[in-house]
């Protein structure tokens, strides 16, 4: 069970005022807030040891080092990663996306296929396309269908013996879409084509076994679990990060560095060049402990009956029309109201201490697939209450009145 007036202790933001009023933070699918444990865990790093890791004898160096490491060991052990060196830690999704987007420059020919969903970030569309051009590799599309699901029939008549790579999100970060990333992955792997999963929406909402789904890649954010800004992580199957190439040269990577020749450290060192950030990646594991001490269970659950209640409340407006619509999503609800302009109800919210996110999301295939500008979209996490629901469905009704 949630205690959300205990948990909301835990978020010192949460007390704060806009325009006024108390805030709604309704923008979680973006980031998300952070407890005050996370806020500790960086104001000690920097109070009281901080100094570069991997390279030092001294005592900071040391103590660095090990909560460093100490945090991969604690991602790995939430996503159950086989071995602690498959754990990548990188600034974020996109990077991790990037990562392996390069690496593939040098594996893939030309009219080798690659495949990604059409529910899809920018960041997990645009680096496959830069791969195509630089490859000669062709990117196909697997469809969505009206309620902002997938095609998978579709999907089941691309994916062929040219396929090399597959990408999906866990969760559509515009309509909260689960998206059934174990048929995907399984399919895939008929044809010997290699799988990346973005899990950045999915991952504050639901705890992913990457051995029982048997996926090659999956990515994550920390600042979607209650984590720091920056910081993120790739997830590699051993013999994928084995065969892919460094994705950047400098120290830490290296293992050794001749004018004539240099060698590269092993994994995970290899894909982990420059200084990291240190900080970022100690407080990603506090987050990940945080996370846990609340209950992904408990999370999920609790979450379902304010994505229920708020879908309730909202369709009592006349005019209002929700995109995505599938029995499987998270916490997320995007809308418009009439022909009224997402970014104008966005901002008439905001007057009201209401943070929502407005336009298309960086998922401008979905909008133009729904012949769309954008959705106002309300995303909502366990510090959430049904009171809050219900000061936004009151905001939402309000800016209507005012625009209509």
């Amino acid at each position: 069970m949630i205690n959300v007036d205990k948990i909301r202790e835990d978020f010192p933001i949460l007390k704060r005022t806009v325009h006024g009023k108390p805030l709604v933070y309704f923008d979680n699918a973006a980031t998300s807030q952070t407890p005050q444990v996370v806020i500790d865990t960086i104001v000690d790093y920097y109070s009281n040891y901080n100094a570069n890791i991997h390279r030092g004898v001294h005592t900071l160096s040391q103590e660095a080092t090990d909560k460093y490491e100490e945090a991969r060991v604690k991602i790995q052990q939430h996503f159950n990663a086989k071995n602690t060196y498959e754990i990548i830690l990188t600034s974020g999704t996109t990077h991790s996306i990037n990562m392996i987007a390069s690496g593939f420059s040098a594996l893939l020919e030309k009219d080798d296929e690659i495949i990604v969903s059409a529910l899809e970030h920018h960041s997990n569309i645009v680096p496959w396309q830069m791969l195509c051009e630089k490859t000669g590799a062709i990117l196909k599309v697997i469809p969505m269908l009206e309620d902002g699901s997938l095609d998978i029939e579709a999907y089941h008549t691309i994916v062929n013996q040219k396929t090399k790579l597959v990408f999906c999100n866990h969760v559509s970060n515009a309509l909260g879409t689960v998206n059934p990333i174990e048929e995907i992955i399984a399919k895939a792997h008929q044809f010997n084509a290699a799988v990346l999963i973005d899990g950045a929406q999915a991952t504050p909402h639901i705890k992913p076994d990457v051995q029982a789904l048997d996926v090659d890649f999956y990515v994550a954010s920390a600042h979607k679990l209650c984590g720091p800004t920056g910081v993120g992580m790739l997830y590699g199957k051993e013999e994928w990060l084995e065969k892919l190439p460094p994705y950047q040269g400098g120290g830490e990577m290296i293992a050794t560095v001749s004018f004539e020749k240099t060698t590269y450290a092993g994994l995970p060192h290899k894909f982990e060049a420059g200084t990291p950030n240190i900080c970022g990646g100690i407080a990603f594991g506090t987050a990940i402990d945080y996370m846990n001490s609340v209950g992904f269970k408990n999370i999920a659950n609790y979450e379902d009956e304010l994505l229920k209640y708020g879908t309730e409340q909202l369709l009592k407006i006349e005019g209002l029309k929700i995109y995505g619509n599938t029995s499987n999503k998270t916490a997320v609800i995007s809308f418009n109201v009439k022909e009224i302009h997402p970014y104008d109800i966005g901002a008439i919210l905001d007057k009201l201490g209401i943070a929502v996110r407005t336009g298309h999301h960086c998922a401008q295939p979905i909008m133009d697939f729904y012949k769309i500008p954008g959705t106002v979209r309300a995303s909502f996490s366990f510090y959430n209450t049904k009171e809050e629901i219900d000061v936004f469905v009151n905001g939402v009704k309000r800016a209507v009145r005012m625009l209509s």
